[in-house]
C-alpha cells in the first residue's frame, strides 16, 4: 500500500527484535512459557496478560510509536501455530494475482488475550513501520480477518509481508470485491506486531 508513512530509519528493525526477545513474556495462562521471540503483542481492554508493562528500554519500538500498557499478552510463532488456521486466497494488490494465505482467524488470537467475539470493541492494528488502523470487532467478525503467518505455503518474513498480516478474502466481501484491486486492503496492515484493543 502506498498509503504507509514510513517511520524512520532510526527505529529500525533492531528495535522489533529488542522488543521481540524481550525478557517479560511469562507463562501463558494454559501454562506453556514462550519459547521464541514475541511477535505479537495485545494490549488494552484485555482479560489474560500474560506480560507485564511496557518497559521503554527494552520495548523500544513500541515506546517510538506511542504504545502504553500495564500489561499485556504476548504471542510467539509457537502460540499462532497452535490456534486452528483458516486458509483464503484473495487477489493481492502488489500483483493483481491470487496468494494462499493461512493463518488463524483474528478473533481466535484475541480471545487467547480474553478478548470475547462479539464484545463491543474496536481493535487497533498496528504495523512494524507505524501504519495503524481501527477496526470494529463487529467487522472483524463479518470480514473473517486472519492474522496470516504463511503465504502461498511459506512463512512469511520479516521483510516482507510478515511477521503476520491482518487481512480478510477481499475477492468474496461485497465491501471490497468490486473496487479497484489496489483500494481493497486500506484495514489490512501487513507487518503487524501489536493490537491495541479498545472498549467501544
Amino acid at each position: 500500500m502506498n498509503k504507509r508513512n514510513f517511520v524512520t530509519a532510526g527505529v529500525g528493525l533492531a528495535g522489533l527484535w529488542t522488543s521481540a526477545t524481550s525478557s517479560h513474556a511469562a507463562p501463558s495462562p494454559a501454562g506453556k512459557a514462550l519459547g521464541g521471540p514475541v511477535l505479537l503483542t495485545i494490549s488494552g481492554a484485555i482479560a489474560k496478560p500474560n506480560r507485564g508493562a511496557l518497559d521503554t528500554t527494552i520495548d523500544q519500538m513500541m515506546g517510538k510509536h506511542g504504545i502504553q500498557f500495564d500489561n499485556a499478552h504476548a504471542l510467539d510463532a509457537a502460540a499462532l501455530a497452535r490456534m486452528a488456521a483458516v486458509t483464503i486466497k484473495p487477489t493481492l494488490e502488489y500483483d493483481s494475482k491470487p496468494h494462499t494465505l493461512k493463518g488463524p482467524l483474528l478473533t481466535t488470537v484475541l480471545a487467547a488475550a480474553g478478548v470475547a467475539a462479539g464484545s463491543p470493541v474496536q481493535v487497533l492494528l498496528r504495523a512494524v513501520d507505524g501504519y495503524n488502523v481501527t477496526v470494529s470487532m463487529a467487522d472483524v467478525q463479518a470480514w473473517r480477518m486472519i492474522v496470516a503467518t504463511h503465504i502461498d505455503g511459506q512463512p512469511m518474513a520479516l521483510g516482507g509481508l510478515g511477521p503476520q498480516w491482518a487481512v480478510y478474502d477481499a475477492d468474496v466481501l461485497p465491501a471490497f470485491k468490486d473496487k479497484p484491486v489496489k483500494e481493497r486492503f486500506g484495514p489490512c496492515p501487513w507487518g503487524l506486531y501489536h493490537i491495541e484493543v479498545k472498549k467501544a
